[in-house]
């Protein structure tokens, strides 16, 4: 094992057995140094990167903290990755949305306030019947991510907002018939809301997959 990797398990390891928590200021460098038997350069370079993937926060003039290590946070860096996908890989990451995203609409069947719903209704109707690529990427990442905030579960709803964020959704709208992706797409989230209103969790777990396997379908005929 590399000493940096070494190091890096080893603060891994603190905040794994409570030794280290959210919020704590880890001790000064020497120190910690000595105490995990490092070298100040090794236990540096394992700081860093652990604050790149927000494990750590290095404040200037300040000290070294543990985050909150809140999922979103921590998840923010695949976000940032999926951006960077070739276009042959879009398959891929709605693959494994058609996993996920209607599991999370289930189980936001029971979770979702009606005020919720009514927000994501608002935004559809404000929508129109022939909006921008723009706008259209927008009200769509705002209903997704509506939902997937419905379902209680924070670890899924951040999983999927990495997975597809405005630009991924940008290059898929770009590659479709809008004539009819627009129309039909509407229906579609228009049938899943329908569903979550009645509280039929099977009912929007299946509207879910079909909406995600149509984008796959479209996208799969287009290339």
């Amino acid at each position: 094992m590399a000493v940096t990797d070494e190091a890096i398990e080893k603060i891994k390891g603190m905040i794994v057995s409570g030794a280290l928590r959210p919020g704590d200021r880890l001790p000064k460098e020497s120190e910690l140094a000595a105490e995990l038997g490092l070298s100040r350069n090794s236990l540096r370079e394992a700081v860093r990167a652990l604050s790149l993937i927000r494990i750590l926060d290095v404040r200037q003039g300040d000290g070294t903290y543990v985050t909150s290590l809140d999922p979103q946070l921590l998840l923010e860096a695949m976000g940032f990755v999926v951006d960077f996908h070739r276009d042959d890989t879009v398959l891929e990451f709605l693959a494994v949305r058609r996993i996920l995203e209607p599991a999370a609409t289930a189980m936001a069947a029971s979770r979702i306030s009606e005020e919720q719903l009514d927000v994501l209704d608002a935004r559809l109707d404000a929508l129109g019947g022939d909006p921008s690529v723009e706008e259209l990427v927008a009200c769509d990442l705002e209903f997704h991510r509506g939902i997937a905030r419905g379902c209680g579960n924070s670890v899924l709803c951040s999983l999927l907002d990495g997975l597809s964020g405005p630009a991924t959704r940008a290059r898929v709208w770009r590659g479709l018939d809008r004539r009819d992706a627009v129309g039909r797409t509407l229906r579609e989230h228009r049938a899943i809301l329908g569903a979550l209103r009645d509280r039929d969790a099977e009912a929007a777990r299946s509207w879910a997959t079909v909406h995600i396997a149509s984008v796959e379908q479209w996208l799969r005929s287009a290339r």
